[in-house]
């Protein structure tokens, strides 16, 4: 298992960003690869297996940073740069610096020989068609890698 946690206290991060990430227990196994203070992980396809399946799960508390407008924000993984729609996690604080706790947990399956990129990503909310690209201030992040097959 590898865990990762936000590289500082708060964090602001654009629309189509990654949250940016240290190492707090690193894969010994050269399975998950990361540079501290990048907000992208390499999860490698390794084994005798034809792949590699990995069970991710992120937790963050995020809010409408001072001078944005409140409204409905989410963060999501983002596979190869892609969001993963069923990893989104969205909240609609009624005022700025409101924080609220989201979290998600998905399987991705890797195939063996290959590297996929990993990333938590501020993603469009998506709620009443309206495309939000607005900044969010992230705290508290924490992500989790453990490999389960």
């Amino acid at each position: 298992m590898a865990e990762y946690v936000g590289i500082q206290t708060e964090q602001l991060v654009p629309f189509g960003q990654n949250v940016l990430l240290v190492d707090s227990i690193p894969c010994p196994k050269g399975q998950v690869v990361h540079r501290n203070g990048s907000g992208i992980l390499t999860l490698r396809g390794c084994g005798s297996n034809c792949f590699s399946r990995f069970q991710v799960s992120y937790g963050a508390n995020i809010a409408v940073p001072e001078g944005g407008t409140a409204g409905a924000i989410a963060l999501a993984l983002a596979l190869n740069g892609e969001p993963i729609l069923n990893s989104r996690a969205i909240v609609t604080p009624t005022a700025v610096e409101e924080y609220n706790s989201v979290s998600r947990t998905i399987a991705v399956t890797v195939p063996r020989g290959c590297c996929y990129t990993l990333a938590i990503e501020n993603v469009n909310a998506g709620v009443d068609g309206l495309i939000d690209t607005q900044t969010i201030s992230v705290a508290d992040v924490n992500l989790t890698v453990a490999r389960i097959a």
